[in-house]
């Protein structure tokens, strides 16, 4: 990386999802009450996708005000049914409700990224993957969170593709990397573009 790279988020996928990628950055996550400003977003019918790039571009545009000199990349994702959004779940029995929602189902999972610099968005991509539930069982939805509340209390819907999620699903449209919460594809060809990225 030619520009010095922030990322405003404390996700880890997120991080390790750069690093792999080589591309060299730091944390400073933006502190955000996200619960209320996606309320706020909702109550005024607001689109799922609308949702995750304002919420984005919100962390990415509260950091760079303190790092001017930086990329600061900012990222969101949003869990859409039809209309409901799904956040990520607060306990266990939020979880399971989560998953009784879903189950049997095909939702959408919105990854957003926007990029600043001199506290201006000058970059931004809203990747969509679609996802088809298979139809799962009351008892396997209570042992499932139970074994994996953990890591799955950090994911929107209450699972996790890359871990043992990957069982609840029948059919998966759409970019990994979107999946996991990250656009990753999209960001490397605007940082390449940019001239940021060696080819």
């Amino acid at each position: 990386m030619k520009s010095a790279l922030v990322l405003a988020s404390q996700s880890r996928i997120r991080s390790d999802l750069l690093t792999r990628a080589g591309l060299k950055h730091r944390i400073d996550p933006a502190r955000l009450d996200e619960e209320s400003v996606r309320a706020a977003l909702e109550a005024e019918a607001a689109p799922p996708r609308d949702i995750a790039d304002a919420l984005a571009e919100m962390k990415a545009r509260k950091i760079s005000e303190r790092n001017p000199d930086a990329l600061l990349l900012g990222c969101d994702q949003v869990l859409a049914l039809d209309r409901r959004v799904f956040g990520k779940p607060e306990t266990e029995a939020d979880a399971q409700d989560h998953l009784h929602a879903l189950s049997g189902q095909r939702h959408q999972l919105l990854s957003a990224a926007v990029i600043c610099e001199g506290g201006k968005p000058i970059w931004r991509h809203v990747g969509v993957a679609r996802l088809t539930m298979r139809a799962l069982s009351d008892r396997f939805i209570e042992t499932y969170v139970a074994r994996n509340w953990e890591s799955i209390r950090h994911s929107v819907g209450g699972y996790k593709l890359e871990e043992e999620g990957v069982r609840l699903f029948t059919r998966v449209e759409g970019d990994y990397f979107t999946i996991l919460g990250l656009p990753l594809l999209e960001l490397i060809n605007y940082l390449t573009l940019r001239g940021d990225l060696d080819t």
